[in-house]
């Protein structure tokens, strides 16, 4: 049977397969990926962002437990920071998530960022395609936590929810600028540890400096699995079905990521030297990158 025929009966062995296939950005993978897209659209995709430290995988583990129980299929991307210049990553996941692997109805992928901002690696979106072709109702992403810079997630997810916990201290300040603005729902976990009220008024002065309608609060204690139920009818009511303008973002972040993987590293770094040298400024340095990058594209080489 071809891949993709098996993928849309949820075989796992070929769910894998086609994820490595897609990362790598193989030929396969991208005719794969065209295949499968029309069979798209019916998973619920909830985005989890938040600060190092908030408790993100906790409640990843959580909300899979949760979702199980309701015999629902899910889908995890956990996606690991990783070095600039060795492009390794720390799969975390292997460890974090361990109970759930011997799971058929639970698939979780690791991916490293190689150093691209906005907290997903570049083929994150193919992959959460790919995990709704295949019948997986639900699909947890889980960002690397980096931040304010970290809004990519925004415009992937039907529902994102940043995760804050107590004992952040000035945090909230360097947040609410934006991370806040892109949550959908705003997660207190560690909800049970000192401090989790305060964390709660801190964050609505905060959204009261934000204009616009404001991200509801849900305090809950991952680790003891308390405010999940909670947790999970205010995804259900927060779920936007993704719009032209949704795809609008989509579009541009692929694209940009699409013409950054193919800029040969030579040529930038022949470019890079120019303008070090002061034989060319930034702007002249992009347009000719540019154009390179057409004739590239238009001659096939």
């Amino acid at each position: 049977m071809p891949l993709a025929d098996l993928i849309l009966t949820g075989d796992i062995r070929a769910l894998a397969r086609a994820a490595t296939l897609i990362e790598a950005q193989t030929p396969t993978g991208r005719a794969l990926s065209k295949q499968l897209f029309p069979a798209t659209g019916q998973a619920l995709t909830i985005g989890i962002t938040g600060a190092p430290g908030a408790g993100k995988s906790t409640l990843v583990n959580s909300l899979i437990t949760a979702y199980r129980a309701a015999q629902q299929t899910v889908g995890v991307i956990a996606v690991d920071p990783s070095s600039p210049y060795s492009q390794g990553a720390l799969l975390g996941d292997r460890v974090r998530m361990l109970q759930h692997h011997a799971d058929p109805g639970v698939f979780i992928r690791s991916m490293a960022t190689r150093g691209r901002l906005g907290g997903l690696a570049a083929t994150t979106m193919d992959l959460v395609l790919l995990l709704d072709s295949a019948g997986r109702s639900v699909i947890l992403i889980e960002t690397v936590g980096v931040g304010q810079d970290e809004i990519d997630i925004a415009h992937l997810a039907g529902v994102t929810i940043v995760v804050l916990a107590p004992g952040a201290g000035d945090d909230i300040q360097a947040l609410k600028a934006g991370i806040l603005e892109i949550a959908n729902i705003i997660v207190i976990n560690k909800a049970d540890l000192p401090g989790a009220d305060r964390l709660r008024d801190q964050i609505s002065e905060a959204q009261n400096l934000i204009p616009g309608q404001h991200a509801p609060v849900c305090k809950v204690s991952a680790l003891n699995n308390e405010g999940i139920p909670s947790l999970l009818a205010l995804i259900q009511n927060q779920n936007h079905p993704a719009t032209a303008e949704t795809w609008a973002h989509r579009l541009r972040l692929k694209l940009r990521d699409d013409l950054l993987s193919d800029l040969p590293a030579p040529l930038l770094a022949r470019h890079a030297q120019s303008v070090s040298e002061k034989i060319e400024d930034p702007d002249s340095a992009i347009m000719a990158l540019k154009v390179e990058l057409l004739n590239q594209r238009t001659h096939g080489h």
